[in-house]
């Protein structure tokens, strides 16, 4: 027998690697899928910190092109954030590196997995059921959950045998993506306080620079594609974006919402790409859109996240709605213009080929060559006939 552990170098995962060797006297190899936010020295790092807690082998798998077409470009052309906040920072990656652990399991021959979740968050759930529909019948192995076990525990566990846990990694949960980092720790474990400076991985935005950043960002039917004119693949642009919202300090809030399970969760994060391209995108679509697309996008976005969040990926659903959001990117194409100053994205401005915003032949409260005053006056009388028939029967009823 042979195990292999989903395998971050965070402290859950660095527990199951000797926990479940000890526990079952066998191989335990680790697979470490890079969905984003792990530099070449972090590579080397979980390599390392996998070999010291004694895994017989390690693979890295890099999975950003996959969670982007899986996932992000949909949450993009959604304009998903959920309770209007949240961009969904880590969840979708859940589905990518099951993915992956069940592809590193065939190809090995081997018929166990384990991951290091815990029995009270989303992520087990995710895991779970992509195991359960993609792994068919592999066998599960989630040591944490199982012995219902607190990160001071494990922290204790791994101390006890003579290994190194960095105490950041006892106090704050720290799991980063392409579509952003979170962040858990005691404060997000009521709702009363914040999270410190120093809980975040990134500077504040009182440590912002004073000079603002402003970007041209270029979208091909709802996908991002290039920045100030150089053209990138979509994982560049968000890497891209990442990197330079950090500097500035963007897209970090605190967000509570409802788990899969039905409990209140509260949870830090900051999503700097995230918190760009969306109020990007959804300003390009403004112009491009008609009114009736934007209305249906709104809710099925909403509903799309929803359903994404609480591991409902492989609904057939979720491919209708792709469907959809892929018709209505047609002539999602152009440039936005977005600022950014001290934690704060500004759009300003944006311009497209498919345009409706049409100058030639309309100005917004001024002039127009589509209708004149009787046309206007004649519409306006049609619009207000429910209304006003409404208004002089309920009139008629109050004076009785």
């Amino acid at each position: 027998m042979s195990i292999i552990v989903a395998f971050s170098g965070g402290l859950d995962t660095s527990f199951c690697v000797p926990f479940l060797r000890e526990q079952h006297g066998c191989d335990i190899h680790t697979v470490t899928v890079n969905t984003g936010g792990i530099s070449p020295e972090e590579a080397v790092a979980i390599e390392e910190r996998s070999k010291e807690l004694g895994a017989v082998s390690h693979q890295l798998v890099d999975g950003r092109t996959d969670l982007f077409q899986r996932s992000l470009q949909y949450l993009i052309k959604g304009n998903v954030l959920r309770g209007d906040l949240y961009p969904l920072c880590v969840g979708p990656d859940r589905v990518v590196q099951a993915a992956a652990l069940v592809d590193t399991a065939k190809r090995m021959g081997i018929r166990t997995v384990a991951h290091g979740s815990t029995g009270a968050g989303n992520d087990q759930i995710r895991f779970d059921v992509a195991l359960s529909v993609l792994g068919g019948d592999l066998e599960v192995l989630t040591p944490i959950r199982d012995g219902n076990l607190s990160r001071a525990f494990t922290s204790n566990w791994l101390k006890e045998r003579g290994i190194a846990v960095s105490a950041s990694t006892t106090t704050y949960s720290i799991n980063t993506g392409l579509w952003g980092t979170t962040v858990g720790g005691k404060e997000t474990l009521g709702t009363e306080l914040s999270l410190p400076d120093e809980a975040w991985p990134t500077v504040s935005p009182a440590q912002a620079p004073d000079q603002a950043l402003t970007l041209r960002i270029g979208f091909d039917k709802g996908v991002p594609v290039s920045i100030d004119g150089k053209a990138m693949d979509p994982v560049a642009v968000i890497e891209h974006l990442n990197a330079v919202g950090e500097d500035h300090a963007i897209g970090r809030a605190i967000h509570v919402g409802d788990t899969i399970l039905g409990i209140k969760g509260r949870v830090g994060f900051q999503a700097p790409a995230a918190a760009i391209l969306i109020p990007a995108h959804r300003e390009l679509e403004k112009i491009v859109l008609s009114r009736w697309q934007q209305y249906h996008k709104a809710q099925l976005g909403d509903f799309y996240g929803m359903l994404l969040h609480e591991a409902q990926y492989f609904d057939p659903i979720m491919r209708d709605l792709e469907a959809f959001f892929n018709s209505s990117q047609e002539t999602v194409t152009g440039t936005v213009d977005v600022r950014l100053f001290k934690g704060s994205v500004s759009v300003l401005g944006c311009a497209s080929p498919f345009s409706l915003f049409d100058t030639g032949v309309a100005t917004y409260g001024e002039t127009n060559d589509l209708w004149d005053g009787r046309d206007a006056r004649g519409f306006a009388r049609i619009l207000g006939v429910q209304s006003l028939l409404t208004h002089r029967v309920r009139a008629s009823q109050e004076g009785k």
